[in-house]
């Protein structure tokens, strides 16, 4: 059978019948602790077959513990699973979005808590709960909380990865705990690393169930709180309920519970309206009743009561297949894990170990090449100090050459300075002997100046008897004058020079005796002075002999270092002769020496070689009187004191300085 049709119609059949085929959907958002995802549900589903489909996405066996919650009015309400999902009263928006919660808490979180996924979830609610205080926690319990949660989060603690300030962006702690104490982000992250490097080798599901099993006993752990009043005026009490039983409290006290009913003792609860009735066991006990504030919340309640009892029982009782598989597979994951971990261990320590192993290699490896550099500088530095080593050895040998003969040109000085020290020694000891004698000579001149003062002093008196004489012999001149020649007198600017030739006659006055001994006395002082001159002469000879002889070891001292007090002996000594007095003046210089010999005395007029007594007398006398004046000058030139003094200062100074 051939169908024909026109193509067009074909294609319109097509489209209607796969319009009619397909089924009307909506959009869900499904919201869980740490992901969001959305689904396409058909207009019939259920409330089960949305969960279902969310608990097979998340690969969660343990379904029992969960539900969808949604808010409605401002009221927390959780997806009936026996209804459609259309039908009941959830927020008109598209998508829709419900959240993916713990409904039921268990009680034991070691036993019950299964698959990893089950307990991850727990982990992340429970966790979200304690940082928004919904179930409070002592500030010391939310540190150690903190640091199983990075261990979870993070792995062991590397303090090298791991650096200050790596938890800056993690919400750890809860903010009253932060108000409470007031600490700075590195002070608590300083305390929460402190316990979590303690945590080293604990694996990520290890962490998490460490956190659960503190948070379980905490005491608002798992409790769901509504506000109910046993009368229908007002609400004064707190119920709450959790895996373990029904708990009332006050309006103020989440805490302590007034009163408890375990599920174990309740035998019946029921529901009317605002109405809830709990029944104890004991049929003796007081029946509970309370009212809530809406219908809704009452209804809540009572599912809640419902749900938390089932899963009591549940415990209570044999698990069934289902749960027996799941445990098994449960302690086998766990067996895997455990031996995978310590598989782990071992391969991290064994990595450590190589890495260690490798670093202490590098490490050799890196001495040994310092070494093999240091052993290459070494014998370059060897080669270099070797080729340095020939040059001075080299050097050293040319340096012996010049040492030896320098040795023989020692020995050679050596030698001549010991005969030059034999020939000083000689000099000195000549030196000394002839200032032993300039010595003596001084002490003699010093005596012979001393008779010469004494002798001048009677010089001087005889001068002054002479003058004394001379004026007495003027004097009787003048009066005899007066007497044979008046005319004179008359005249007295009559020169008798003009009548030199005149003799007197018999009665012409013979000189006093006085003028005999003054002619002899001049004579005497003439002599006496021309043997005090050549007595300084001598000296001034000597002394000079003796400044020559110290200017010749002055030559030959100056290489051993005397030359500066060779200088300051001769300034000394020069310095002594520039302050001598006059007598030892005349020494320096020649021509003065020369003139003094040539004019030992003042010229006397008087003519030695005529008869006595002289015809002209006049000029006899003036030129005595001009004599003995100049006889008195030299006299007391010739003495003093300070010259004998400077003439043993000087004397005494060079003997010293030979010593």
């Amino acid at each position: 059978m051939i169908w024909c049709g026109c193509p067009h119609q074909l294609k319109n059949m097509s489209i209607r019948g796969l319009k009619k085929k397909q089924p009307k959907t909506f959009k869900v958002r499904i919201i869980t602790v740490d992901a969001e995802m959305e689904f396409s549900c058909e207009m019939k589903w259920k409330g089960k077959d949305l969960f279902d489909l969310v608990c097979r996405a998340l690969g969660l066996r343990e379904t029992w513990f969960f539900g969808l919650q949604y808010t409605i009015k401002g009221m927390c309400t959780w997806l009936k699973m026996d209804k459609k999902v259309l039908d009941q009263e959830i927020p008109k928006e598209d998508p829709i979005s419900f959240h993916f919660l713990a409904k039921f808490y268990p009680e034991k979180v070691e036993e019950e808590l299964l698959q990893e996924i089950t307990q991850h979830l727990f982990f992340l609610q429970v966790k979200k709960q304690i940082l928004d205080e919904e179930i409070y926690c002592s500030p010391e319990a939310t540190v150690l909380l903190a640091s199983y949660a990075v261990q979870a989060k993070y792995g062991d603690y590397d303090p090298n990865f791991h650096e200050p300030g790596f938890l800056a962006h993690d919400e750890l702690l809860p903010k009253r705990v932060l108000r409470q104490y007031q600490l700075t982000a590195e002070m608590w992250e300083e305390k929460i690393t402190a316990w979590y490097a303690e945590h080293r080798g604990i694996a990520r599901d290890e962490a998490e169930m460490n956190y659960l099993k503190i948070a379980q006993d905490l005491e608002m752990y798992g409790v769901n709180y509504f506000p109910i009043a046993q009368n229908k005026n007002h609400t004064d009490l707190l119920l709450g309920v959790d895996a373990k039983g029904i708990h009332i409290y006050s309006i103020n006290n989440r805490f302590s519970p007034n009163k408890s009913f375990e599920w174990s003792s309740i035998r019946n609860i029921s529901c009317s309206e605002k109405e809830l009735t709990i029944k104890p066991l004991d049929k003796k006990a007081e029946v509970f009743k309370f009212f809530s504030s809406q219908l809704k919340v009452n209804k809540l309640i009572f599912q809640l009561c419902i749900g938390n009892h089932d899963l009591f029982m549940r415990r209570r009782k044999v698990d069934s297949i289902e749960i027996q598989q799941m445990k098994a597979q449960a302690r086998e994951e766990k067996a895997r894990k455990k031996m995978e971990s310590q598989r782990l261990a071992r391969e991290k320590q064994l990595r450590e170990e190589a890495e260690r192993a490798k670093e202490e290699l590098e490490r050799r490896l890196f001495q040994l090449e310092d070494e093999a550099r240091q052993a290459n500088e070494a014998l370059l530095r060897s080669q270099e100090a070797a080729e340095l080593l020939a040059e001075k050895a080299q050097i050293a040998e040319e340096e012996a050459k010049l040492l030896a003969q320098n040795a023989a040109e020692a020995e050679q000085e050596r030698q001549r300075l010991e005969i030059t020290a034999l020939k000083s020694k000689e000099e000195k000891r000549l030196m000394e002997q002839k200032m032993r004698e300039a010595e003596l000579i001084a002490v003699k001149l010093v005596k012979e100046s001393d008779r010469r003062a004494k002798e001048a002093e009677h010089l001087k008196q005889d001068l002054h008897e002479a003058r004394e004489a001379e004026r007495k012999a003027k004097q009787k001149l003048l009066d005899i004058t007066r007497l044979n020649y008046p005319h004179m007198a008359k005249y007295p600017q009559y020169s008798p020079g003009d009548s030199r030739d005149a003799n007197f006659d018999k009665g012409s006055i013979k000189l006093d005796l006085k003028d005999i001994d003054l002619k002899r006395l001049s004579f005497e002082i003439e002599r006496e002075r021309l043997d005090y001159l050549e007595n300084s002469r001598k000296f001034e000879d000597r002394l000079k002999e003796l400044k020559s002889e110290i200017h010749a070891l002055k030559l030959e001292e100056k290489q051993a270092g005397l030359y500066s007090q060779w200088n300051e002996v001769l300034g000394s000594l020069d310095r002594s002769l520039g302050s001598a007095p006059s007598w030892m003046k005349t020494f320096e210089t020649g021509d003065i020496v020369d003139v003094n010999l040539q004019r030992p005395f003042p010229a006397y007029l008087l003519n030695t070689a005529s008869s006595w007594p002289c015809t002209n007398k006049i000029q006899h006398m003036v030129p005595v009187e001009k004599s003995s004046s100049q006889a008195n000058s030299l006299a007391a030139n010739s003495v003093g004191t300070g010259t004998r003094k400077q003439i043993i200062k000087v004397i005494r100074f060079v003997s010293k300085f030979l010593n």
